[in-house]
């Protein structure tokens, strides 16, 4: 029989590295995000939803119920993603191939199919597959991320061996330390730092300490459940706290140091031509990062930012 659709262990590897917030929350470039990664870019989405009545996702006030999660993922998956493995994918592909094959091009776009690591696999070389998809596809940015570095190794693992992993989107804290730091642990323990709030040693394990800096942090921005858990939703948001301040560092040492030079080569004041291109700068990302400085700034009087 032809394997044609995922299956509920395939379904749930999936939604170990998505997870599945019930609640819209801002993704880390400023998307609304609901349930398993789903956005208003989806078509199969934007139909799901408006059969619920929902025609915007509205972070902190959108919600689903797990349920109507459930269908609407399943609906996605028929609709943008198997059809796209089963087009372009070995006939012979077996059970466990077709999950991690929906696994990688739910992450990383229809498209996917058309790279190297699927030629491998359509040229009958799955162990090629397997080490090419393992070991690229991995950054953001030119960035390596360490939730990326490991759902590529684990869906290799999946593709090559049958192997199913956990995923591990949802991090809880443990009496115990892992064996290895988790590196997502970790980043949000730098992140949680940088921000005032203090998990303790910065060691890669969600323990106590750490967990209640989550909550500090989650009681600080309402749109997020205060439950101690680190998640997809969460984690968002401490990588727009993270990159709301670094780009705005980057974009006001730059443009000042840039419009200076000029300023000076051209004969102008070039001190006050680039105090105003640093204005202008930081007032870009101050809109474009708006709800974090809103948050900041309501939380800093003790009063919630309503989203």
């Amino acid at each position: 029989m032809t394997i044609t659709t995922t299956s509920p262990r395939g379904r749930a590897f999936m939604r170990g590295h998505e997870g599945n917030p019930l609640t819209c929350y801002l993704d880390p470039v400023g998307v609304p995000t609901i349930g398993t990664g789903f956005t208003m870019r989806s078509a199969a989405v934007r139909r799901e939803l408006g059969k619920l009545g929902i025609n915007k996702l509205v972070p902190g006030k959108t919600k689903i119920t797990a349920a109507q999660s459930d269908d609407i993922f399943a609906a996605v998956l028929a609709d943008e993603f198997e059809q796209a493995v089963v087009a372009s994918s070995p006939a012979n592909r077996k059970q466990h191939q077709m999950d991690a094959a929906v696994s990688a091009i739910y992450n990383l776009g229809v498209g996917a199919m058309q790279w190297t690591w699927a030629d491998l696999w359509r040229a009958g070389d799955i162990k090629g597959a397997a080490a090419y998809l393992g070991s690229h596809y991995n950054t953001a940015k030119g960035k390596k991320l360490p939730g990326l570095v490991r759902r590529r190794k684990e869906e290799a693992d999946l593709l090559l061996n049958g192997r199913y992993a956990t995923g591990g989107a949802v991090k809880e804290a443990t009496d115990k330390p892992p064996r290895k730091p988790d590196a997502v642990v970790k980043e949000a323990q730098e992140i949680l730092t940088g921000k005032g709030f203090n998990p303790g040693a910065i060691d890669g394990w969600m323990g106590e300490k750490t967990r209640e800096a989550i909550i500090a942090y989650q009681k600080a921005h309402p749109h997020l459940e205060a439950d101690g858990i680190l998640g997809p939703a969460t984690l968002s948001q401490l990588r727009r706290d993270a990159a709301a301040l670094k780009e705005a560092a980057a974009k006001g040492a730059g443009s000042a140091v840039g419009s200076g030079m000029l300023a000076f080569a051209a004969g102008l004041p070039w001190g006050w031509m680039a105090a105003g291109a640093a204005v202008l700068a930081l007032g870009y990302v101050a809109y474009r990062y708006r709800d974090v400085i809103a948050r900041r700034w309501n939380t800093l009087r003790g009063k919630e930012e309503k989203v």
